[in-house]
């Protein structure tokens, strides 16, 4: 493959040969370089790096499944969050629904006793009555 780039070298330089020397290796390296790139790691050269990446890998993948594991929790935790709001907007319709109630009984209670209040008192008044007016009547003969 050739190279990306090329450089041009001027005749009259001193250090033209080492530079084409250079450019030489660097392309024969790119190749290589590209090979690698291109197919991976190959070939007992890189024996000891492939194991290192495996390592690496292994690693990533630890810490894949550690972090698939930390959102699963975060979404049941989530759910019972939902749950648990639910629950607690029911606790609190039910405890309004509770304290209309008993304001309502509260005052049919009242009520009630205004009422049976009012039969003593007029049940009082009737019998008062019917005593003064037998004491009149008793007064009169």
């Amino acid at each position: 493959m050739p190279p990306k780039f090329k450089r041009h070298l001027n005749d009259d330089d001193v250090t033209g040969s080492v530079k084409s020397e250079r450019r030489n290796l660097l392309e024969d390296d790119s190749d290589e370089e590209e090979d690698f790139f291109l197919r991976g790691p190959s070939g007992p050269r890189f024996g000891p790096r492939n194991d290192k990446i495996k390592h690496v890998q292994n690693q990533m993948d630890e810490v894949i499944d550690v972090m698939q594991e930390n959102i699963t929790k975060v979404i049941e935790r989530g759910e019972r969050l939902d749950e648990l709001q639910d629950k607690s907007e029911s606790l609190s319709d039910n405890a309004t629904a509770f304290s209309n109630r008993s304001k309502q009984l509260r005052r049919q209670m009242w009520w009630r006793g205004c009422k049976i209040k009012a039969i003593m008192a007029l049940a009082a008044a009737i019998l008062l009555l019917m005593i003064i007016i037998l004491i009149v009547v008793k007064n009169r003969t």
